[in-house]
């Protein structure tokens, strides 16, 4: 069965004034027009609670269409892997200001997050997610390598005084192996990012504030692209402890269909431009900077992996002439582009999980084979399919752009993941995997 849906838009502050993405998008989707005053920062696909889908014809949310017959939409393995709902939600954001540092935690925590505070953590699910650029798209991911961040310690002397004994702690110390953060080197990172997080405001202010007027003093020719970059988030969140955590975090800049994807526990935050964006169904984020929203600084501290080393950026797999793929190690997605061109007939491959396509360019129909009546499939059509269910698209004359969200293949086979994917992101997976190990002086 292929279902349109009905998608919400969420006008989050971050999000842009005007024409965007998500406006445009929201706009074609639900044929309404968008609030052209307001920021537009989601358009959101799938069942969360806080921004369900509806199906088109019935008014029913894609939630309790889904429950009616979890079985036939959803397949028979990921009911049993997942249970009677969509395991995964897909997004689209744009973004014209830095959004919060922040973590989504792993799924013991989350249980522990949302009993004890439902109003700011919704579900009890973790949120390894997946970021794939549709624009040039900035972001900070991950904690920088150790010989970067001693590097910043040595340069940056406001965020040397704000660390303090943590930093020079870190100095003092120089991991021996290579690959693998041994556990005493995440410990010193741990022990700066704390120390900063953790700092008095009138210590942070005046350390930001100083920086600020030191970066702005000196020769643009200067600076490097991270201190750019704290001086413009010194514009957005005035005297914020997050200017500070530029120089923690790897400072990304994906070029359009570039990805990144990050595991429960990792520290992020989206800065500019617009993406697609795949995760666990779940809306759960502990946030300590650049936010006027709770700060869980203790919990986010305690709560990260503190790997560390460039970030990895996916830039797809070859499926066919019309098809890209992207795999994370994460079992609840997977995302894949799709490019037709002028008039192209497409057959997508089956997948034995339910699918979500979003329509971004152009336009054509589509139709499955239980219901043999074609759909209009514009720009900002958004699709659900059932499990086993063979879509068809048929562009027009300008073409078509999709994407589709869909159930990891890892799930459906018996054979065991390979080992490269353990090599993809060396310290995020093992986290992911393994969880930290802070007994271990050898492995973190």
């Amino acid at each position: 069965m292929v279902l349109a849906l009905t998608c919400a838009v969420q006008n989050y502050d971050w999000g842009v004034v005007g024409d965007s993405e998500v406006s445009s998008l929201g706009e074609a989707n639900a044929g309404v027009a968008s609030d052209a005053t307001k920021p537009h920062a989601e358009l959101w696909m799938g069942t969360h609670p806080s921004g369900p889908s509806v199906v088109v014809g019935t008014g029913a949310g894609l939630k309790e269409t889904i429950a009616s017959d979890a079985r036939a939409h959803l397949g028979e393995r990921v009911l049993e892997r997942f249970g009677p709902d969509l395991p995964f939600l897909t997004k689209v954001l744009s973004v014209a200001k830095a959004l919060s540092i922040q973590a989504h935690p792993d799924k013991k925590l989350a249980a522990k997050l949302h009993a004890s505070n439902p109003a700011a953590y919704k579900d009890d699910n973790h949120k390894p997610e997946m970021t794939l650029a549709v624009t040039p798209f900035e972001s900070l991911c991950g904690f920088v390598c150790h010989n970067d961040m001693a590097k910043n310690l040595t340069e940056v002397p406001e965020l040397a005084a704000v660390a303090g004994e943590a930093a020079e702690d870190f100095l003092g110390y120089m991991p021996n192996s290579v690959g693998w953060v041994p556990a005493a080197s995440r410990r010193r990172i741990k022990g700066v990012f704390a120390a900063v997080m953790r700092a008095e405001k009138p210590e942070i202010e005046h350390a930001v504030e100083t920086l600020q007027k030191r970066l702005s003093a000196a020769d643009p020719a200067t600076l490097r692209d991270v201190d750019t970059l704290a001086l413009r988030l010194c514009e957005q969140y005035p005297k914020d402890v997050g200017v500070l955590c530029a120089y923690l975090l790897n400072y990304v800049t994906l070029e359009p269909d570039e990805c990144i994807y990050l595991a429960a526990n990792e520290p992020h935050a989206y800065l500019a431009g617009t993406c697609i964006e795949c995760m666990a169904t779940s809306d759960n984020v502990v946030r300590a900077g650049l936010t006027p929203k709770l700060r869980d600084v203790d919990v986010l501290v305690e709560m990260l992996t503190y790997a560390c080393g460039p970030t990895k950026i996916l830039r797809g797999d070859v499926v066919d002439e019309k098809t890209r793929r992207y795999v994370p190690p994460f079992d609840e997605f997977q995302l894949e582009t799709i490019n037709l061109g002028p008039n192209d007939v497409y057959d997508v491959a089956v997948s034995k999980g339910p699918c979500v396509y979003l329509v971004r360019e152009g336009g054509g129909t589509v139709n499955g084979t239980t219901g043999t009546e074609a759909m209009e499939a514009k720009r900002g059509g958004v699709f659900f399919s059932s499990a086993g269910e063979a879509v068809r698209f048929a562009a027009s004359a300008e073409g078509m752009r999709a994407h589709r969200a869909m159930i990891n293949d890892w799930v459906f086979s018996d054979v065991p993941r390979p080992p490269k994917w353990k090599e993809n992101d060396v310290e995020g997976w093992r986290a992911y995997e393994h969880g930290r190990r802070e007994d271990d002086d050898e492995y973190a």
